[in-house]
């Protein structure tokens, strides 16, 4: 009899921001594995809608350093800047579902109003990582938004969370490493959709990529773990399948902080440059981090 179970696809998406590190390698593994263990398939894919941090030989080197280590993937690679109407396509929709909004406050006009609501703490909405956006430009009119807009004042597009959710209804996701989590789809407050330098964001694009490349077990750090609420409301929205998720801890220093592009001792460049071997590198990759 044929077997009816869905393929597993996993994916790797790292920004060309940077050289690889010893974080990535982990996190490529881990999506590797998984994808093996079920006999899948592996994707990767190139996050890039960045232009002002994302460099292409950034991108060459890190296929590069990918490749060196043992690494294979499918071809086309999927680099989002190729693929900018997909997203707008996604966010017209949002915006016939009247979910959307324009915002037009810069980031000091956002931390002077959060500063003037620090007086009252009460009005102050918290979130993982700090202050929410307050909604200033959610309370604009209709009329008044327009006008702004159509006189070409800059501004980004804000998701109304609130409005959404009552569109969805309550939504959870499956986490592979943690069961069934019920989504706080109001955690990272109105989120960017669009910015006012490239018409998209991580939250919107991210969603749409994994949806359009049939990707069916997302595995990331556990540093995104609260994003994966909003992107289940984006899902939701947009009437796009939900994948599994597995958030997998973290690579640290020896000072136990996250490893980041800025920290040359883990760079896989530099490693390469000392000999050390990608067998070792891939041990090290494991070793220092549980799934």
């Amino acid at each position: 009899m044929p077997d009816d179970t869905p393929t597993v696809i996993t994916r790797f998406a790292p920004s060309p921001t940077g050289f690889l590190h010893l974080g990535h390698v982990h996190s490529c593994l881990f999506a590797v594995n998984a994808a093996k263990a079920a006999n899948g398939r592996f994707l990767l894919r190139i996050e890039d809608i960045d232009p002002s941090r994302c460099r292409p030989d950034y991108e060459v080197m890190l296929k590069e350093d990918l490749a060196w280590l043992g690494f294979g993937w499918e071809e086309p690679v999927r680099r989002q800047s190729d693929h900018m109407e997909d997203y707008a396509a996604a966010l017209d929709r949002l915006a016939a579902l009247g979910v959307t909004y324009p915002c037009f406050c810069s980031r000091k006009e956002i931390a002077d109003e959060i500063a003037r609501a620090g007086n009252a703490p009460h009005l102050v909405a918290m979130g993982p990582e700090g202050p929410l956006y307050p909604g200033v430009c959610r309370h604009l009119s209709r009329d008044v938004a327009a006008a702004r807009t159509a006189a070409g004042e800059p501004h980004a597009i804000r998701l109304d969370v609130a409005k959404a959710a009552i569109l969805t209804g309550p939504l959870s996701w499956h986490d592979r490493a943690r069961g069934t989590i019920v989504a706080d789809t109001g955690l990272l407050g109105d989120i960017v959709l669009a910015r006012r330098d490239v018409w998209t964001s991580y939250h919107l694009s991210v969603t749409v990529d994994d949806a359009i490349q049939g990707v069916t077990l997302v595995t990331r750090g556990e540093d995104l773990f609260h994003a994966t609420h909003v992107h289940r409301l984006l899902q939701a929205l947009l009437s796009l399948p939900a994948p599994d998720y597995h958030h997998h801890g973290l690579l640290r220093n020896d000072r136990g902080e996250r490893l980041s592009k800025r920290d040359g001792a883990t760079g896989i460049r530099s490693l390469r440059a000392q000999g050390v071997s990608a067998a070792d590198i891939l041990r090290r990759a494991e070793y220092r981090a549980e799934g």
